[in-house]
């Protein structure tokens, strides 16, 4: 049971949203080209360990990236390269955040801004790795397993309730974390639980597809 699981109710409460930006003309990738554009400014942000506002921007990403769906329905636009885009913006935002995390720990901000490292970089590396591994699963599962129903334009994801922790607990551990002065703790819980959540998923495959 994770978060993703819930996401049908979120976006239920961002029908306003979606409805609002359709009605401006945004195309759903017009939207994930600007979530991908906060997720830049996000990661700014971090960098110069302006943390609550970085959190801010990041939230407004996260927003956008499921507002993007339902405006795609409502224009009844969406495409293969829509979701694929979707996905690639997914892991941009969520790779720089956590990058700018660790750009805030390098000599040239600190010089900039006097205060020692407040994350490892070592473990902010392997946040990057859990995350982007974590969701790397998905795609070689549909590729070599062959999943290709589609809802409302993608796949559905096998492995949707699997993995205690995605990319919705990342992004609200960073932003709790960036909101309330934490940054160190939510990374180090970061690296920890994506790369558990990743083994949870291996093993659930393991004993589901078979195999010696």
């Amino acid at each position: 049971m994770n978060i993703t699981t819930l996401r049908p109710r979120l976006i239920c409460h961002l029908e306003p949203v979606g409805k609002a930006f359709a009605r401006a003309g945004f195309t759903p990738n017009q939207i994930s080209l600007l979530s991908l554009l906060l997720g830049v400014a996000a990661m700014i942000l971090f960098a110069f360990r302006s943390f609550p506002f970085g959190s801010i921007v990041l939230l407004a990403s996260a927003v956008l990236d499921l507002v993007d769906g339902h405006v795609s329905r409502i224009q009844d636009s969406g495409t293969r390269f829509g979701a694929v885009f979707d996905w690639i913006v997914d892991k941009y935002v969520d790779a720089l955040a956590l990058l700018g995390v660790g750009i805030s720990g390098i000599p040239i901000i600190t010089r900039v801004i006097p205060a020692p490292p407040l994350a490892d970089p070592v473990v902010v590396m392997v946040a990057i790795l859990g995350s982007m591994m974590n969701t790397f699963i998905k795609p070689v599962v549909y590729a070599e397993v062959g999943f290709a129903d589609r809802h409302h334009g993608k796949i559905e994801d096998p492995l949707e309730g699997v993995g205690f922790f995605g990319r919705p607990e990342t992004l609200l551990v960073l932003i709790v974390g960036g909101c309330t002065g934490l940054i160190w703790v939510s990374i180090l819980i970061i690296a920890v639980a994506t790369n558990l959540s990743a083994m949870e998923r291996i093993i659930y495959l393991r004993r589901h597809l078979g195999g010696s």
